[in-house]
């Protein structure tokens, strides 16, 4: 009981694997319990038990496995997961559970079998079932068919898979176990109780007496059909249903047959049989014996094989081209039959596969019906009829037409015979008006055909067709049939018996769709016959309501009407009594009798009352022929005064109009119409006449009448007015229907005419047509003479490009009708409409008799020069017949044995044949897809992919001629995946995804495919996955998830899985299928749209779906809306069915007609609460503002939470992310267009962005990002409509952007502009126009300097257009923004440039050389320097374009005034873009300031010179005044007037200056980027500006974060400025001086504020002390003019630094500084000491700042100085100052922080081997024995200053040093100056000590010289190097020098009274003054600055105050920059200071 009390306690699941089988039991008993409980199928309860579940099946206590199995059914019956386990747990339930001999295990067993059948497993399930079938035990394999029987009785044929359960089921009737035999006899029944007789084939082969005894079991069977009992989960629907009629008693049984039984063909149940390797090995010799009995053996063994129901696939050609030849030649009749049997055997075995033959055999059979012999005609249709059904009428209809003209009438009879028993295999959709047309006509040849047999085949053919497609279909080919013989067909039609009934559900169904609504199903118009469609379309709009849509009852309406049209066209001719009456019925009297009157003058009076009575007559009552009639009596056309004969040919126009005008009718005027067409006066109204006749009788009609008649005349006026006429009607009608060979001979006879006006009217003729037909029509007249060639080429250049006018004119009668009919003319699979039927009125040749068999063995020969001399000869045939028939003979089979040719070469010239015979076959190409198309995708797995390039190439140009629906028919395409080839998947599958999305609808073949495409998912090529990833939802769009994931249901679990996952990807990207094209609207203005909208509204919603299922593939659209007239050829969609996207080609209300028309058609009808639904989810905003979504973005892609967005194509994974991110904040819709697979949504999508850029700006921007990114997907597409679009968006996006003043951030920019250069090498020269102008304005909203590098990444491009177009861009921006763009540094990016100058492609090699001619404007000769090493060759084409293309001055643009940059049109600053205004502030102050600035720099230059001079200068330097050159004497007047003023500075700044302070960290970067500029002017330009900022407090905040940034530039500068500015001769050494001032004003500045000082970093740091310590020991700078003062304030910028930096960094960057500067000896000699006083001063300071020290770090940068220098090297150094330094450090650190120091050492690693460590512990050590005395000391003095308590060690050393330094003789002055310093901080510092010992004269020699220091320091700072340190910042107030400048000023009578502008009194400081006035004056920091700043604030207020009253200029005075002449305060001055100058000079 233990053992029970321990598992008792463990959870279930655990007790359902215990070892003990009670704990099981129990385990399972709680199982079943639990599970009963659980009502959630998704309960998480349910994944513990997922392991376990076969364990439950398989236990081996038969006890618990019972109760495991129950666990095991209510656990699959209730838990989600449960499907997960089928395959191993129905495994453990065949091998485990059903050889146990309980029943009620077998039981449970079986029924958990059923339950996964049950949640969708069926295949899953019978697949373990069958392999149990080849179990061992008996025992399994008997229950294994019983459950098998089982699921097949309870859900039928549908869910189970008979095919594989048949195919065994032979085996089992073998077996020697009667209880097998017995189950599978039961199951036999109950398979033929749901297939019926198609189970019978597969069962031939058992005993005959189990036959017997199945044949008496299955007569038991009831006949009613056999029901699904049972339902998956996924069928609840018919659940329901199913129970409801069983409720109702089986009531309705009836009704759903064709839902529950599946028609079953038997063909799919066998199992195929090889036959040609059974064939007798001398087969081939034998049937070519001359003895008739060895050919009657040969094919005898042939038949035998033949009759197998089912052949494998296999390469018959040789096999089949034998059995022709039989037939064809073979004199013996029983031998003929016999082939026949063998042909028709082969075709029914091979059923589609056998479609690549039957080209060549039909011909032959079709001619062998001259046999007369009844068994061999027989035979010979059993043949016939069995190939049929392996191919389809389309591919054989050329070959019945050739020999429906045949003599023979046995062979026409036949042939008819053939037709009519094909039509009834047919449809409405497979048996289209294109092909029928053709048959029809030939058929009604046959009908009036002698022979009576002949005849009756004919009616037969005739009356099938009829019945097959409906009355409406064929009645218009019967147009001239009499009424008895329309009897005969409408009698043979009404006893065509079709085989609907035989084929099962599907065909009835289709009878029944096919009766509710004929017209609908009629396929749509062609596509690619713009003309056609334009003109029936509007055509539509003129009848007098909407065009007719399929209702039930409109089939009969439909025959009546045409039917009476029939009669009207065919009117016949009445005699002229008959007319008489008729016309005096109609007209009055008096008019008849004058109508032949002498006097010409009654004559026009008849004329007259005939067109009042004309005009006033009713449509109806109009008698046209007699009227007509009446007006040809004499004397008729003859009629000689013109003013009747216009008259009477107005008549004739007027009668056509509005009477109804017949053919016969049109023929009695026509012939005067014609002769009176050239006549001066009445040709106008003759040409009227022909018009109204076209209307009414039909321009094709009319237009071939009046040409041949005119023809037939020889009146070269009339024949030129004739054509002349026939061109415009042309225009006026459109093109569909005309019949081009009806006329173009005449118009080639027109050519050739003597008369010019002919020719002309001809060539004009041409052109019109031209605009219809295009380049097809020029084929007509290659062989006219050059010089005519030539003109009608001129013609045809002149159409170009221009588009057919749309047709305003319309056949009126047949309008509506014609709408019908053209409808039914599109292909099924949407193949080349308009083209082909140009390409039909082409005279072809047959080249058949030129394909002899010498040519075909040639091409087959052994030798490859004879096989290619023999592809030459086909070639040159094809070449020279350029148009030629379907019926090429041998040559397709022979040119098929070439594409496997070993020789690449010769396959490749086969494949052009195959391109040539594509384009000269044209349409009759199509019966050639099996037997040489498929062979060309064979080579598409070729390993050379110049072979593959040219299969696909020829590969297209077949399908462009065949449409797509014969290549996806059969199994060929699946065969040609199966094969394991790469190359060839890839291929074919790229091919597939391309032109799949085209198609409407395919083959149910295409299913065929995937179970080969889900195998190539998994493809071991990385590409080949690829390429089925992207066609996976183009094959799901046709076929459905639904049987695509059934389809991956067959699969092994792990591919499985992997494939679902596929599959749902797919699924949110499968695109929808194409709209069916309807019937455009346009023309008539009758037709308003409200009328087409209350058509459509009147319509019931019903009508859009064709008996409301979802699947219509051909609905008639209903009344279209109205379209503009600019685009009549685009398509309206139909009515939608169930696509919803399609809905959203509905726009949205009160847009216009015109933004209507943009769109690629308007909507069609739809039902009115769904249409007006759709409306108002449109009219919201299409993006959504959600505050911060951006930034979360960003931060997501950092954190690289998202994919960067960075691809070389696009993959899926990134669309589907940008569609997860758009869904949050794009409307719906939007985004459903936006990822349509149609780019007509694309283009619609964006038009509707574009609209509502400017009302949505704001949330544009917030979503700029994805849309951005959604338009670089479309970079990758190819379509140019969609790119040409995209574009115009993107001009006006940042035509946007930069309105608004935003600036995109660099994560905008690089997943946007990377992919903008790549469309710049498109090769489309409107899309690089395009992509050039948004670079362009791309640099406003993004500085130039980081779209140069994005460009820089352009040049690399493979596409040279791409490299010459970045570096012409890369130029334009190094001209409009100076080199500072060149980012990372100019010599690199001029570098990578340059190497482009020895480029091959001309065009890049000249863009490189351009830009570097750029460059060259820009720096001069400094470029050579740049560019690096160039070959010889690209050096000398670079100096010689320099020589023609550079300016003259080289370095005028860097002295070129910013007030000409800034009128450029880009700004002077490449970065100065701004951040968003915040919202409260006025939008137009920066474009206010902007205009401000720029107008106020223009006028700069205005300013006379002399107040350009440095008064100063001339004031001081007396010795060159006399120099001075006579100035000018100006009248100052004019300067009075207070004009406004700008902030002192010569040298304008970037006008976007003043809003520096919202601007954004770009433009500081970009400010601070120009700091390290090589050019000084820009750099101190540069300095300027920051310098403003850094002055003011309330502005320099902007600075913060950009510290490091801006020293580094400046340390960058200083090192410029040492190594290569110092150096240049040619450089003036004042603007050196000059820009060594701005740098060291600007760090004053900086170092001025602690907050900003504090934030540069120890490198940093360290760098700036290097740049600034190698200054202060320039001697080059110290000879320089003012260098002294350059270095003082150098030493004061030094103590700024040491004060204001962070303490921590500083000490670490000095002792890092140090380190460096004594490891390397190359520096300047005092450079270390210099370091070392640096960090003397800072230990100094400790005190003070221990307490806001890193210990650790300091402690760190001495521990890693003392491993470079240990104490032993340091000792060893010439000086000993660096370890006394050193020394000095550690003990004043260790002084101010006692043994605590020791816990500061972690972040040294191994302290125990640092020498740091053991030196601080012995200083430790030493100074604790001195804290005790201090101690008390200190506690008795109280709370001293820290100075005071310094110990006396520390006090003594510093002393002691210096009073060393001080009797030394280099370092006495040093020495003197650190102790006045140390005596002004340690003020009672006791000095007796150390002076008692030394000498009276040393004694005052310290004393004198501390006063000399004390009284130089009063007056002005100490010079020369040595005292570089000693200064301190407190002396230096910047009030010493106004003072002393205030002296000056007095003295030279130059001190005025007031001092408005000073800022504060004498004694405060006053603030720096800003760098820019260093611009133009001498650079002494400490004194010239302060002295123009005290000029300069005088003018302050009367500034303000001119400012106040004049802010109407600008918004923000204070911001604004304008320049002007000095106001009045200062003019005196001015003036005085003038006089002064001059009078010295005299």
């Amino acid at each position: 009981m233990g053992d029970d009390s321990e598992w008792m306690k463990l959870p279930i699941d655990q007790k359902c694997e215990h070892k003990l089988w009670k704990a099981r039991l129990s385990g399972y008993e709680e199982a079943v319990k639990l599970f009963q409980r659980i009502h959630d199928e998704k309960s998480p309860e349910w994944g513990k038990y997922l392991g376990l579940l076969k364990k439950f099946v398989t236990d081996s206590n038969a006890v618990a496995q019972l109760k495991g199995l129950e666990a095991a059914l209510i656990f699959v019956e209730k838990a989600h997961v449960a499907g997960r386990t089928a395959g191993e747990v129905v495994s453990g339930v065949v091998t485990k559970v059903f050889n146990q001999p309980k029943a009620r295990a077998k039981e449970l067993g079986a029924e958990i079998c059923l339950m996964y059948i049950e949640i969708e497993k069926v295949e899953v399930v019978q697949d373990e079932l069958l392999k149990g079938l080849d179990n061992k035990n008996p025992k399994i394999v008997v229950t294994c068919i019983e459950t098998l029987r089982k699921a097949l009785s309870e859900y039928g044929s549908k869910i189970v898979t008979l095919k594989p359960v048949v195919k065994i089921l032979p085996k089992q009737f073998e077996s020697r176990e009667k209880a097998v035999r017995d189950e599978a006899k039961l199951l036999a029944v109950e398979i033929y109780r749901w297939i019926r007789d198609a189970v019978r084939p597969s069962l031939q082969n058992i005993t005959a007496v189990q036959l017997k005894e199945l044949e008496e079991e299955w007569v038991k069977l009831p006949t009613s059909p056999a029901k699904q009992t049972r339902f998956l989960r996924s069928q609840q629907d018919l659940k329901a249903k199913f129970e409801q009629q069983s409720a109702q008693g089986e009531d309705s049984d009836g009704e759903d047959v064709e839902d529950t039984v599946a028609a079953v063909d038997p063909y799919e149940l066998l199992e195929a049989v090889e036959i040609l390797s059974k064939m007798p090995k001398d087969f081939y010799d034998k049937i070519e014996a001359k003895k008739w009995q060895e050919r009657k053996e040969a094919l005898e063994a042939v038949e035998i094989l033949t009759k197998k129901p089912k052949l494998e696939n296999g390469d018959y050609g040789d096999l089949v081209r034998a059995l022709k030849k039989v037939v064809g030649k073979d004199a013996n009749v029983m031998l003929v039959s016999l082939a026949a049997k063998c042909l028709a055997g082969l075709a029914s075995g091979l059923r589609k596969k056998f479609g690549t033959y039957a080209g060549q055999v039909v011909p032959t059979i079709l001619e062998k019906f001259k046999e007369k012999k009844p068994q061999v005609v027989q035979a010979l249709q059993e043949a016939i009829d069995a190939i049929f059904l392996t191919t389809t009428l389309q591919n054989l209809s050329e070959d019945i037409l050739a020999v429906m003209d045949n003599k023979n009438p046995s062979i026409k009879q036949q042939a008819s015979l053939y037709l009519a028993r094909s039509f009834r295999h047919c449809t409405q959709a497979n048996l289209p008006k294109s092909i029928l047309k053709p048959l029809c006509a030939a058929l009604i040849k046959q009908v009036n055909d002698s022979a009576p047999e002949v005849r009756d085949a004919a009616f037969e053919a005739l009356g099938t067709a009829q019945k097959v497609v409906g009355e409406k279909a064929v009645n218009p080919f019967l147009a001239d049939l009499d009424k008895l013989k329309l009897d005969r067909i409408k009698e043979s039609a009404d006893k065509v018996e079709l085989p609907g009934t035989r084929r099962g559900g599907s065909g009835a169904g289709d009878k029944k769709a096919a009766a509710k609504a004929p017209p609908a199903a009629e396929a749509p118009p062609k596509a690619s016959a713009p003309p056609r469609k334009t003109q029936t379309a509007a055509a539509s709009k003129s009848s007098s309501g909407p065009p007719k849509k399929g209702k039930p009852t409109s089939a009969a309406g439909g025959k009546a009407k045409k039917t009476s049209d029939n009669k009207e066209v065919a009117e016949t001719e009445l005699s002229i009594e008959v007319c008489e009456d008729l016309a005096a019925g109609v007209l009055p009297a008096s008019c008849l009798q004058q109508l032949d009157s002498a006097n010409w003058k009654e004559r026009l009076a008849s004329m007259e009352e005939f067109q009042r009575a004309a005009e006033t007559m009713d449509k109806g009552q109009m008698p046209c022929q007699a009227l007509v009639r009446m007006l040809a009596k004499k004397p008729g056309w003859k009629e000689t005064n013109f003013q009747v004969m216009q008259m009477k040919l107005h008549i004739v126009a007027l009668i056509a109009q509005k009477g109804q005008f017949s053919k016969t009718s049109a023929s009695v005027v026509l012939d005067g119409l014609v002769d009176k067409v050239g006549d001066v006066k009445c040709g106008g109204n003759a040409k009227e006449g022909l018009t109204a006749i076209g209307e009414a009788c039909s321009l094709p009609w009319t237009a071939e009448q009046v040409v041949s008649m005119a023809f037939a005349q020889k009146n070269p006026k009339n024949q030129a007015e004739t054509l002349n006429w026939l061109a415009n009607a042309m225009k006026e009608f459109g093109f569909a229907g005309i019949n081009v060979k009806g006329f173009i001979n005449n118009v080639k006879t027109a050519l050739g005419a003597t008369n010019p006006a002919v020719r002309t009217a001809a060539i004009t003729l041409l052109g019109v047509m031209f605009l219809y037909m295009g380049a097809p029509l020029r084929m007509f007249f290659e062989d006219e003479k050059p010089a005519l060639l030539a003109q009608i080429d001129a013609e045809f250049e002149k159409m170009q490009g221009q588009s057919p006018p749309p047709p305003i004119r319309f056949n009126k009668k047949a309008a509506a009708e014609e709408v019908g009919d053209e409808g039914e003319e599109q292909d099924e699979d949407g193949g080349a409409g308009g083209g082909q039927d140009i390409m039909d009125l082409l005279p072809r040749t047959d080249i058949s008799d030129k394909i002899t068999s010498d040519l075909v063995s040639k091409i087959g020969d052994k030798n490859w020069k004879i096989r290619k001399e023999g592809l030459d000869e086909a070639a040159a045939i094809i070449s020279e017949a350029k148009f030629i028939t379907a019926n090429i003979g041998e040559l397709p089979l022979t040119l098929k044995e070439r594409l496997g040719d070993s020789n690449k070469i010769l396959v490749q010239q086969t494949l052009t044949i195959l391109q040539q015979l594509a384009v000269s076959m044209g349409p009759g190409l199509k019966q050639h897809v099996k037997a040489l198309g498929m062979p060309i995708i064979t080579v598409l797995g070729d390993s050379k992919s110049n072979v593959r390039a040219a299969a696909m190439t020829t590969l297209q140009a077949w399908v462009e001629q065949t449409g797509m629906k014969d290549w996806l028919e059969g199994e060929d395409l699946s065969e040609e995946l199966r094969r394991e080839n790469p190359f060839l998947r890839q291929e074919v599958l790229g091919w597939l995804a391309e032109k799949l999305p085209t198609l409407r609808t395919v083959p149910g073949d295409l299913m065929l495919c995937v179970p080969n495409l889900y195998a190539c998912l998994e493809d071991r090529n990385g590409d080949v996955r690829k390429r089925a990833q992207d066609a996976l939802p183009t094959f799901m769009m046709h076929l459905g998830f639904e049987k695509m994931s059934k389809a991956a249901g067959k699969l092994k679990t792990s591919s499985k899985d992997q494939v679902v996952a596929m599959l749902e990807k797919a699924r949110a990207v499968m695109p929808a299928k194409p709209a069916a094209p309807a019937k455009a609207g346009g023309g008539k203005d009758s037709a308003e749209p409200s009328r087409a909208a209350s058509a459509s509204r009147s319509q019931p919603a019903s009508d859009d779906c064709v008996d409301g299922k979802p699947e219509v593939k051909k609905v008639r659209g209903g009344a279209p809306a109205k379209k503009p007239p600019s685009s009549p050829e685009e398509p309206i969609p139909p009515p939608p069915s169930k696509d919803k996207d399609s809905n959203a080609s509905k726009k949205p209300p009160g847009k216009g007609k015109a933004a209507a028309g943009s769109q690629q058609g308007a909507a069609g009808k739809k039902p009115p609460a769904k249409g007006a639904k759709e409306e108002e989810d449109k009219s919201g905003p299409i993006f959504v503002l959600i505050p911060n979504a951006k930034e979360q973005r960003i931060k997501e892609e950092k954190q690289l939470k998202i994919l960067k967005w960075n691809f070389i194509t696009p993959r899926e994974e990134y669309v589907e992310q940008l569609k997860t991110q758009m869904a949050t904040c794009f409307a719906k819709w939007l985004q459903d267009e936006l990822f349509h697979f149609d780019f007509q949504r694309h283009v619609k999508a964006i038009g509707v962005m574009i609209e509502r850029l400017e009302s949505e700006s704001d949330a544009t921007i917030s979503c700029l990002d994805l849309i951005l990114k959604w338009f670089t997907l479309r970079f990758f597409d190819t379509n140019t409509t969609v790119l040409m679009k995209v574009l115009e968006y993107l001009k006006l996006l940042f035509a946007m952007l930069n309105r608004e003043n935003y600036h995109l951030t660099e994560y905008e920019a690089n997943s946007f502009i990377p992919y903008l250069i790549l469309k710049v090498g498109e090769s489309k020269d409107g899309v690089r126009k395009d992509v050039r102008a948004i670079l362009t304005m791309l640099c406003k909203v993004y500085p130039a300097s980081k779209v140069f590098p994005l460009l820089m990444d352009g040049t690399k491009s493979k596409n040279s257009k791409q490299r010459a177009e970045c570096l012409e861009e890369l130029g334009c921006l190094i001209e409009g923004y100076g080199m500072n763009v060149c980012q990372p540094t100019s010599a690199k990016s001029l570098k990578e440039i340059a190497v482009h100058i020895g480029d091959r492609d001309t065009s890049v090699r000249n863009a490189a050389l351009n830009t570097v001619v750029a460059v060259y404007n820009a720096c001069g000769e400094q470029v050579y320097k740049l560019i690096g090493n160039l070959s010889e060759k690209d050096m000398s084409m670079l100096e010689e374009r320099i020589k023609r293309s550079a300016k003259k001055t080289a370095a005028a643009p860097a002295k070129q005034s910013v007030a000409e940059r800034s009128q450029r049109e880009h700004p002077t600053n490449p970065n100065a873009t701004f951040l968003r205004k915040p919202a409260q502030e006025d939008p137009n102050k920066l474009n206010q300031a902007r205009q401000n600035t720029q107008h106020s720099e223009s006028s700069h230059p205005s300013i006379p010179k002399e107040f350009q001079l440095d008064l100063d200068m001339i004031e001081r330097d007396q010795s060159r005044v006399c120099e001075l050159p006579d100035l000018v004497q100006h009248k100052l007047d004019e300067l009075l007037e207070p004009i406004m003023i700008p902030e002192p500075k010569i040298h304008s700044v970037s006008p976007h200056f003043d809003e520096l302070h919202n601007s954004t960290a770009s433009t500081i970067n970009f400010v601070i980027s120009q700091v390290a500029s090589g050019d000084i002017n820009t750099s101190i330009q540069a300095l300027a500006q920051i310098d403003e900022v850094l002055r003011q407090e309330d502005k320099a905040e902007v600075m913060s974060g950009h510290i490091d940034q801006f020293l580094i530039a400046t340390f960058m500068q200083l090192r410029l400025i040492n190594s290569t500015h110092m150096a240049d001769e040619r450089l003036d050494k004042r603007d050196i001086i000059k820009l060594y001032s701005c740098i060291i004003g600007n760090m004053l500045s900086l170092f001025s504020m602690e907050s900003l000082a504090r934030e540069a970093s120890m490198g940093v740091l360290k760098d700036l002390m290097h740049g600034v310590i190698t200054l202060m020991l320039d001697s080059r700078v110290e000879d320089m003019e003012d260098g002294q003062q350059l270095i003082r304030s150098t030493n004061l910028l030094v103590i700024r630094v040491l004060e204001k930096s962070h303490q921590t960094n500083m000490i670490s960057a000095l002792l890092v500084l140090l380190q460096d500067s004594l490891v390397t000896t190359a520096g300047p000699p005092k450079f270390s000491e210099l370091v070392m006083k640096c960090l003397w001063r800072m230990t100094r300071h400790l005190p003070e700042t221990i307490h806001s020290i890193n210990l650790d770090r300091i402690l760190l940068d001495v521990h890693n100085f003392m491993k470079v220098f240990p104490k032993e090297k340091l000792k060893q150094l010439k000086n000993d100052v660096p370890h006394r330094t050193l020394k000095t450090l550690l003990h004043t650190l260790c002084k101010l922080t006692g043994p605590k120091i020791l816990d500061h050492l972690s972040m040294i690693e191994n302290r125990n081997e640092s020498e740091l460590e053991a030196h601080l512990r012995q200083v430790v050590k030493h100074s604790g024995n001195l804290s005790g005395l201090k101690s008390d000391r200190g506690n008795e003095k109280g709370g001293l200053r820290t100075e005071e308590r310094m110990s006396k060690a520390k006090v003594s050393d510093i002393l002691s040093e210096i009073f060393k330094k001080i009797g030394s003789k280099e370092n006495t002055k040093e020495g003197l100056t650190e102790l006045y310093e140390y005596k002004q901080k340690y003020s009672d510092a006791d000095l007796e000590p150390f002076l008692k010992n030394t000498s009276q004269f040393f004694q005052s020699y310290v004393e004198r010289g501390l006063r000399m220091i004390e009284s130089e320091r009063e007056v002005i700072p100490q010079h020369g190097v040595d005292s570089s340190l000693s200064s301190n910042t407190e002396e230096l107030k910047p009030a010493v020098y106004y003072e002393r400048l205030k002296i000056l000023r007095q003295r030279q009578g130059l001190e005025n009274t007031s001092r408005q502008g000073s800022g504060g009194g004498e004694d405060e400081p006053q603030p720096r003054p800003p760098i820019s006035s260093l611009l133009s004056s001498k650079p002494s920091v400490a004194s010239s600055t302060d002295m123009l700043h005290s000029k300069l604030s005088q003018l302050k207020e009367s500034r303000e105050m001119y400012q106040q009253e004049h802010n109407a200029h600008s918004n923000s005075p204070s911001h604004a920059h304008t320049r002007s002449a000095s106001p009045a305060a200062n003019l005196d001055d001015l003036k005085k200071r003038l006089e002064r100058i001059k009078s010295n000079r005299q």
